[in-house]
């Protein structure tokens, strides 16, 4: 008898999981719908507010910190935001960001006409390390990313440790 199988290491395109479709995925397995019912999305049909969930979720920015010798750097992805709808606060070791999306798309052609309103406001803290001088912070804003510049009290000395 024979049987058919796939090359172990075949490159299979992936997208990253939603939480909608974390939660459909749970639910195929508790319900054993099996593969051919997974167009089905029961959470989003029986909770459709849930929706606003997932795009607040969508809304928090992507960040990094980055430590560096004499600095720290943290850059937060925040594309469709404008400079004015941006604040930077910091509080003791607590960086905190808050921001505002406001974005509109109207398109009318003969009898067809849509409208897209996307808006939403988000907030995101970060706490940062010991020996930052936080009277010093700098902030820049371009292309939709946001760089918060904290100097060091004192430099860091780096030294690579050999792993065995």
């Amino acid at each position: 008898m024979k049987t058919k199988s796939k090359a172990i290491g075949e490159a299979v395109p992936r997208r990253e999981l939603t939480l909608f479709d974390e939660m459909d995925r749970a639910f195929d397995n508790l319900m054993r719908r099996g593969w051919h019912h997974g167009w089905m999305h029961p959470f989003r049909e029986m909770w459709p507010e849930w929706g606003r969930l997932e795009e607040t979720l969508e809304m928090t920015p992507r960040v990094d910190v980055i430590d560096r010798e004499e600095e720290i750097l943290v850059r937060a992805e925040v594309p469709g935001v404008e400079k004015k709808d941006l604040d930077v606060e910091l509080s003791g070791q607590l960086l905190t960001l808050k921001g505002e999306r406001k974005h509109e798309e109207t398109e009318e052609k003969g009898t067809y006409y849509r409208s897209e309103i996307a808006r939403g406001s988000f907030t995101r803290s970060i706490r940062l390390p010991e020996g930052v001088e936080l009277e010093q912070a700098k902030a820049d804003f371009k292309d939709g990313v946001l760089e918060i510049h904290l100097p060091k009290t004192e430099k860091t000395e780096r030294r690579r440790i050999e792993v065995q």
